[in-house]
């Protein structure tokens, strides 16, 4: 409401789901979303569990203009990130994220891997910033993106990871997503045709 007085043309929410920041509520997108779209007036685009049609339709449906996919690009043949990296996804599922950073007032969706391990637990000790700068630092990241060594550094991950099922083009993926958001739509008719009768 605040960005909407403003003046800013949309916002972008994302729910707890979300790689990277998901703010410092635990609320999910399912919540998050519509509380904001009835909030506002202007464009909400939603992000935070999103990789395919089926939930680019609930997004719609909820009240979103679009979504915001960034695992789920990041599994694709065109992102400058290591294989390693786009075959961890996928064979990742949904409990292969922590968030971590809690202690700090930063939290991040991360992977869940011996660097993100060894955060948490130092967290879970009372670690502060300086104790945890050395394994959270972004120079460490790219050791992952860029080298593809998945214990390298904390990287950005959101629970979306368990949706990837594999590596596409781009072009392959948001043609495959706009099918299964057509298949979708028609099956969300043939519910409601069926509760009427």
């Amino acid at each position: 409401m605040s960005a909407e007085k403003l003046g800013v043309d949309a916002i972008i929410i994302v729910g707890n789901e979300t790689g990277g920041h998901p703010g410092m509520g635990d609320v999910g997108t399912l919540v998050m979303l519509p509380r904001v779209v009835d909030s506002v007036s202007i464009p909400v685009i939603a992000g935070g569990g999103f990789s395919d049609g089926r939930g680019l339709i609930s997004a719609l449906s909820l009240g979103a203009e679009g979504i915001v996919m960034g695992t789920r690009f990041m599994a694709t043949q065109e992102a400058s990130i290591h294989d390693n990296v786009k075959n961890w996804m996928v064979s990742a599922d949904e409990l292969d994220t922590v968030v971590i950073q809690r202690n700090i007032g930063s939290r991040s969706r991360v992977a869940l891997n011996a660097v993100s391990k060894e955060v948490d637990k130092l967290e879970s000790e009372g670690a502060t910033l300086e104790d945890l700068i050395p394994l959270i630092t972004g120079q460490r990241s790219k050791k992952v993106y860029f080298d593809g060594d998945l214990d390298g550094g904390i990287w950005s991950c959101g629970q979306s990871v368990g949706l990837v099922k594999e590596v596409l083009t781009v072009n392959e993926l948001i043609n495959q997503i706009v099918q299964e958001a057509k298949n979708s739509f028609e099956f969300i008719q043939s519910r409601i045709e069926s509760i009427r009768t």
